[in-house]
């Protein structure tokens, strides 16, 4: 199935494309308000923000929501649905392959993503058998980390991953962050790890770091 999708752009003809995944119960209204803050000279980029799938969510007493996959306990080791995890991955392949019909190279797409959006950025940048342009994982964690060295592919060990998260975090354990990044590095991966005095959410300083880090390591 093709997924609904905003989509907008900081100009003409852009070189790369960011495809930017929600977190729970959000859609892609959640973050399209941060194009303007990436005009970057000589840089134009497509931005694609999808509304996953309506599921039930387990903790939330099986609301029907927006959702990557289920969340089935607080239990950080066996909260993520693996099920709903693989079926989303599907989905962001075709988010991929759709920008790839229309023009663009797999090493000019970011994946990117808020919290589970987030998650899904890691879990499937690290499972690609394409080189993609980054990774961008904010507040977020690997949601399948066993995954992480059993199937894991090395095409996308040299690409350039950002990760956020805010030390005050309620939803996402700033702890969990660092425990994903750590396995990370482990399995070879060069992270650009950034931390924020906030709680879940995404702040000013966040933003102007990612567009930073999309000047330095994007080459166009």
């Amino acid at each position: 199935m093709s997924l609904e999708k905003i989509v907008s752009q900081t100009g003409d003809n852009p070189e790369i494309v960011i495809i930017w995944m929600h977190g729970l119960g959000a859609d892609g209204n959640d973050f399209a308000p941060v194009v303007p803050q990436f005009q970057i000279p000589g840089l134009s980029i497509k931005f694609v923000f999808p509304h996953a799938p309506k599921i039930p969510v387990t903790i939330n007493g099986g609301m029907v929501m927006r959702a990557w996959y289920d969340i089935l306990s607080m239990d950080i080791d066996s909260r993520a649905d693996v099920e709903g995890v693989l079926a989303s991955e599907k989905l962001v392949h075709e988010l991929i392959e759709e920008q790839v019909d229309a023009g663009f190279k797999h090493d000019r797409i970011v994946l990117a993503g808020f919290s589970q959006g987030g998650a899904m950025s890691l879990h499937v940048s690290t499972r690609l058998n394409k080189k993609i342009a980054g990774i961008i994982a904010l507040s977020s964690y690997l949601p399948v980390p066993q995954l992480l060295l059993e199937n894991k592919s090395t095409t996308n060990l040299g690409t350039p991953v950002f990760m956020g998260h805010g030390t005050q975090d309620p939803v996402v354990p700033y702890s969990l962050g660092k425990t994903s990044r750590d396995k990370l590095i482990q399995a070879g991966y060069k992270i650009d790890w950034h931390n924020y005095p906030i709680q879940h959410g995404v702040s000013t300083d966040e933003i102007m770091d990612i567009k930073q880090w999309l000047i330095t390591n994007i080459k166009v």
